[in-house]
């Protein structure tokens, strides 16, 4: 289960709005070991693309330094799709390269109808999608 603050999770859902018609992309850092996501950290999809995200290399190499320099590690990892469910693309599971994370998908479409965005939570291990229950607190 992932268990998240509102705060966050409100972060998150902007993020994905604000992006939109691309897809938005960032990640939610925690203390090391600790499974507790606490920083939110928007990235930018340098593929601008509604259909894919990539994360910018540089950009990407400068937050694991920076993960590394404060005893952290990605606890979520999220995007958003814009026209379909949030659920892991193919390519979503063939990117998942964190075996610990939270894959958090945020649909901006709506395609459920049960409202203007969907907000669903994943494990990828070795190419193997598990959805998971999301928990929101008002603080942890």
């Amino acid at each position: 289960m992932l268990t998240i603050t509102r705060a966050l999770f409100d972060q998150i859902v902007a993020h994905a709005r604000e992006d939109h018609p691309d897809e938005a992309c960032g990640v939610v850092a925690g203390p090391e070991g600790s499974g507790r996501p606490e920083r939110f950290i928007p990235m930018l999809n340098a593929a601008r693309s509604p259909t894919f995200y990539e994360f910018d290399s540089a950009d990407l190499l400068k937050l694991y330094r920076e993960l590394d320099d404060n005893d952290e590690e990605p606890v979520i990892i999220y995007h958003s799709h814009t026209a379909t469910e949030a659920y892991p693309s193919r390519t979503d599971v063939s990117y998942a390269n964190e075996p610990g994370a939270h894959y958090v998908l945020v649909s901006t479409a709506d395609t459920d109808d049960a409202g203007p965005f969907q907000f669903r939570s994943f494990r990828i291990v070795d190419g193997e999608v598990t959805e998971e229950d999301v928990k929101v607190v008002e603080a942890y």
